[in-house]
């Protein structure tokens, strides 16, 4: 069991390599194309993703929640990080992070990652019952992330057909299965974020027609990595129970 060159595991890790290539490369064409393009309105990412965080409700200019007329309103702060594609939205302290290309670009690629992490901050501010689900998530998946092949490499070095050893190859598994489930959890998260960004870029007459299809191409390409890493690691998952059913 899990000795030796596997022709399937070697398979299953060429077509891993392959796939999470392809999509990588599909997002960093998309997004490149697109960033040659300029926005009609001339709006920033920021500016675009406070546009969306206002049309939803949320005040974007600090941390908080902000009493408007004795009513509670979310508010969200918008924020330049560095690197490449690194924007995210932190839920703990309510902070929309925009990367070096994103943050002060007036492009279509711009406004719709800017949109995107700003549908994130609004299904954090309604509740969204899977952004919630992930986020509890988000602990158990870092840990099983980090442990799992630790021990199903420690299982498979005190040999896994003792007792000892296929215990620790099933506890790594375990780990391993919350880290696939994080990733699944994931996937509505995201695709919701970008619905949210495209009706929002729409409704709020963003972007023109035209523009709107690039938008969409660049998060579509976006959606389509996360998509891949969670085929990937299912099948990865799949893999390893089924050594264990024929132990």
């Amino acid at each position: 069991m899990f000795y030796g060159f596997n022709p399937t595991w070697i398979l299953l890790m060429v077509v891993s390599v392959a796939l999470g290539g392809i999509t990588q490369a599909y997002i960093n064409s998309s997004f490149r194309r697109w960033s040659q393009v300029p926005l009609t309105s001339g709006l920033t990412g920021a500016q675009v993703a406070a546009r969306v965080l206002e049309a939803n409700g949320i005040d974007a200019s600090g941390y908080g929640v902000q009493e408007i007329s004795g009513t509670p309103r979310p508010r969200v702060r918008i924020q330049a990080v560095g690197g490449n594609l690194s924007d995210n939205y932190d839920p703990r302290d309510k902070t929309l992070n925009l990367s070096e290309g994103v943050f002060g670009a007036s492009t279509v690629s711009a406004a719709g990652v800017a949109a995107h992490e700003a549908g994130h901050a609004v299904q954090d501010a309604q509740g969204y019952v899977w952004g919630r689900l992930r986020g509890a998530l988000v602990p158990v998946a870092s840990l099983g992330s980090r442990a799992a092949w630790i021990l199903i490499i420690v299982g498979l070095l005190l040999g896994a057909a003792s007792g000892v050893g296929y215990s620790v190859v099933v506890l790594g598994i375990v780990f391993y299965a919350f880290a696939v489930l994080f990733q699944l959890v994931t996937l509505p998260v995201e695709l919701d974020a970008s619905t949210r960004a495209l009706k929002a870029l729409e409704g709020t007459q963003t972007l023109e027609a035209s523009q709107l299809g690039g938008a969409r191409q660049v998060l579509t390409a976006a959606a389509l990595t996360y998509v891949a890493a969670a085929l990937i690691s299912l099948l990865q998952l799949l893999y390893l129970l089924g050594f264990l059913s024929r132990d």
